[in-house]
């Protein structure tokens, strides 16, 4: 499969809003007017699909409507950038309709998290286009502690130099969007290490449930040779991301994984350092690969943009942490 790169955004393209999981109409009028501003700031224009405020008993839309977007998003020579609106639980569904002759002939970037991170494999999968999991429209629209998140997405998506990922200074774990004046930021520790060692590959990754849902399909990945990058929601307690990371492990190609890059847990989870450092070092699928831990990416935030089908090298020793992105 050739592997294909999009363009970078640059001042002045337009970026196509879209909603395959949920719908925009949850999104409120004062998260919408911070995130336009922060667009118009970066000089990009933003065009809502034609779909986005649909919403049904699901907080969602039809698979054909969703569809309709997607394509047409990929299809217009005049957008050159997609990000999507908010995750959810349903982009799945899509998977079947989606013609992805349009998405491989078209190649631009598309940017979400979440249930997003279906379609992000998926489209690689499918296609080899190198895509990003990164913030949604709705992140954009956080008042405050956003600085790395949009500093990061300029990294990735506005620039083609490889580029280090440092640890945010401090971290929320908060309902931002339910009030903008009270974010508690908490101050981050910095990487984990779980396993020593030394490694590069291509990342592939994300939501673990989502990925792994993946799993046995033609939606899936080739995971030789990659550096797999994982996290999950607060409604993952530990011995959760366990099972899943341990069906993963189950597949032949599981073999062929080369690092391990675990997302910051959120704080319902309860995922302790202590306990996350057992979980790992008690598989032996694991004990001879790196493995990094509390990273800036998932449901907490700041976080930053990674390219699913990119490349990176890793490193990990107690005295030092690098993730360094490649190509992208």
């Amino acid at each position: 499969m050739e592997i294909v790169f999009p363009s970078k955004l640059k001042k002045g393209d337009t970026i196509a809003v879209i909603a395959p999981s949920r719908s925009m109409k949850i999104i409120s009028e004062e998260t919408r007017r911070i995130a336009n501003e922060r667009f118009d700031e970066l000089g990009l224009k933003l065009i809502l699909g034609k779909h986005v405020e649909e919403r049904d008993e699901f907080h969602s839309t039809s698979v054909e409507a969703r569809v309709d977007d997607l394509h047409w998003a990929f299809s217009d020579p005049d957008i050159q950038g997609i990000i999507t609106v908010i995750g959810g639980f349903n982009s799945n569904q899509l998977l079947k309709h989606i013609d992805w002759e349009i998405i491989k002939n078209n190649p631009k970037v598309f940017c979400g998290f979440s249930d997003i991170t279906t379609l992000n494999n998926a489209i690689y999968a499918k296609t080899g286009l190198v895509n990003y999991s990164g913030p949604h429209y709705s992140t954009f629209g956080q008042k405050s502690e956003f600085d790395y998140t949009l500093d990061y997405f300029l990294k990735c998506l506005m620039n083609d130099q490889p580029f280090e990922i440092e640890p945010s200074k401090q971290w929320t774990d908060d309902e931002w969007y339910r009030n903008q004046e009270n974010r508690n930021p908490i101050e981050n520790e910095g990487y984990l290490v779980i396993n020593e060692g030394e490694a590069s590959g291509t990342l592939v990754g994300g939501n673990i449930r989502l990925f792994t849902l993946l799993k046995g399909t033609q939606y899936f990945p080739s995971i030789e040779g990659s550096i797999l990058f994982l996290e999950d929601d607060k409604k993952t307690v530990l011995h959760h991301f366990d099972m899943e990371l341990q069906a993963l492990m189950h597949t032949d190609e599981f073999r062929g994984v080369k690092g391990l890059v675990i997302g910051r847990f959120q704080k319902e989870s309860n995922a302790k350092n202590e306990l996350v450092l057992k979980m790992i070092q008690r598989k032996e699928e694991l004990k001879n690969i790196p493995v990094i831990a509390n990273a800036d990416f998932g449901h907490t935030e700041p976080k930053f943009t990674f390219p699913v089908g990119g490349e990176i090298e890793i490193t990990a020793e107690e005295s030092k942490v690098k993730l360094k992105i490649l190509e992208h």
